[in-house]
């Protein structure tokens, strides 16, 4: 293994994920609802960006300075293309984390953000970033880590630890990663179906089993297959994040602050009689059978007064990214499924149906009376935001300064999917960060912009796109085989495009 790696997957690309809680802007209703200061973030920095569609996201669509760097070189040449085409400013580097962090060039950051890798990096290398977040974080400052978690890991771990060796172990000379993934995996399953007593013993290893076969290998292989993969508690990594003067601030999961969706009675009483904040935390992943965590972090957290909290909550801008008629009154958390009160949320959602930004104070201003409570407001936001209907929204000039590079790289990735089915994300201008499109939606956006008007025509621009891809449709779980029911098929989607989805991606700046 070349010294490069540092123990880490580099055979095979990792996916082309965007995940949002990286977003700047996403920051301030958690900070401001646990009544902390959020920085205002002009520059921020991504350790291990992957393939680089969350930083050059991020990059275009807000008016932050981002920088990076990501080890393997193929993924940092992608990221590089899509900062270069977008002119998003990003300063994007293939180095390691020990001479990225060493370098005197660059600038103190608002915002840092550690997606996965500290499961997956070496001692060293986590050592090299503490002393990064220590020396280059602002005062003030946020940190995002998200990491996998020593108790919903108890019993999986060794499972993983088992496929890693036989991939080391027991795969032919000169095997490729994806290769050696699929074996071991074969080898495991081959092992459960002779009903092996630490089956009998943790029943639920078959179903984690099912739905890493289900998976993408590339996934696979950063993900389980490193040499240094280790999942922690909290009361481990505490203190080694605090060794970069870090504070926690709390969990960057929205679902995580709304306790009846995640808790019983039971729990929450018994969670009450524990005073320590860090033996709580670790006790809620013993709870929720946490696998892996998402948290925010404080360089020196500046906690406000009820009185600045509540103004500064007012002025946040919310927008609604779902379309309202297919918005269900049911949300679902650790405990299950449970129901929304259409006589509550209704209104809400009445006054954000508009599909413009409305500030909270707006919405205080205009729903009745019972329903106006800052506190009772804020919880129903952070549902809404937790079934991903509602996002907080940038202000105008922020939103104007940040159009054309958006524009531009949406362009881009719209092209891209004439040849590819894996990028399903692009930016938003308005929310400062990415929204899920999917290819035959990307396929009808990049059909308006070729001047294609109506949506008989984009299902025909789709479907020039469908066969050079080798792709058909299927309906009702039937493959379709014929040119005239795919174009069938395409047409009724088009026109539900265009009704449904096409106004939100209006809204958010991502088309016209």
């Amino acid at each position: 293994m070349s010294a490069w790696h540092a123990g880490y997957t580099a055979e095979t690309a990792y996916t082309y994920g965007y995940y949002t809680e990286l977003n700047p802007l996403r920051i301030q209703l958690l900070l401001l609802s646990w009544g902390i200061q959020p920085p205002k973030v002009s520059t921020a920095c991504e350790l291990g960006f992957g393939q680089g569609m969350t930083v050059n996201i991020h990059a275009a669509a807000s008016g932050t300075r981002w920088y990076g760097t990501d080890f393997n070189p193929a993924q940092t040449a992608f990221a590089q293309e899509l900062a270069e085409v977008s002119g998003n400013g990003a300063v994007l580097s293939e180095q390691s984390f020990q001479d990225f962090c060493a370098r005197s060039d660059l600038p103190d950051f608002d915002f840092i953000a550690l997606h996965g890798i500290w499961s997956w990096i070496s001692p060293e290398n986590q050592a090299h970033i503490t002393d990064f977040l220590a020396r280059k974080l602002k005062p003030g400052g946020v940190l995002y880590i998200s990491y996998n978690t020593q108790a919903g890991w108890a019993a999986m771990a060794p499972i993983r630890d088992l496929m890693e060796q036989h991939s080391r172990v027991l795969s032919a000379p000169g095997q490729d990663s994806l290769t050696r993934v699929g074996s071991a995996l074969s080898f495991v399953n081959r092992m459960m179906e002779t009903k092996p007593r630490y089956l009998l013993a943790n029943p639920t290893i078959a179903l984690r089993l099912q739905q890493l076969s289900e998976q993408d290998p590339n996934y696979l292989s950063h993900e389980y297959f490193n040499h240094y993969w280790q999942p922690v508690s909290f009361s481990a990594i505490k203190p080694v994040l605090a060794g970069g003067k870090l504070e926690f601030a709390g969990s960057a999961a929205y679902s995580d602050h709304v306790a009846p969706l995640n808790f019983s009675p039971e729990h929450l009483a018994f969670l009450a009689q524990i005073p320590d904040a860090t033996f709580r935390e670790n006790t809620v992943d013993f709870l929720l059978n946490r696998q892996f965590r998402q948290d925010y972090w404080v360089k020196g957290s500046r906690k406000l007064s009820a009185h600045e909290q509540a103004g500064a909550l007012r002025a946040i801008r919310i927008l609604l990214v779902a379309p309202v008629e297919q918005i269900s009154m049911k949300v679902t958390g650790a405990l299950g499924e449970a129901d929304l009160d259409p006589a509550v949320y209704g209104p809400l959602l009445e006054l954000l149906g508009d599909r413009k930004p409305h500030t909270i104070a707006e919405l205080q201003q205009r729903l009745p009376a019972g329903l106006a409570d800052l506190g009772s407001l804020l919880q129903m936001l952070l549902v809404l935001a937790h079934k991903a209907c509602i996002s907080p929204a940038q202000d105008d000039a922020a939103i104007a300064l940040a159009r054309p590079a958006t524009a531009r790289l949406n362009r881009h990735l719209l092209e891209k999917a004439l040849g590819r089915t894996d990028l399903a994300a692009l930016a938003s201008p308005v929310t400062g960060g990415g929204v899920g499109v999917l290819h035959l939606q990307q396929l009808f956006l990049l059909a308006r912009l070729e001047g294609h008007l109506e949506a008989d025509a984009w299902a025909a621009f789709a479907w020039q796109a469908f066969r050079a891809l080798q792709q058909t449709m299927v309906r009702n779980g039937t493959v379709l085989t014929t040119e005239e029911d795919n174009l069938a098929e395409l047409a009724v989607q088009a026109e539900s495009f265009r009704v449904t989805v096409l106004p939100i991606l209006q809204a958010l700046g991502v088309a016209d």
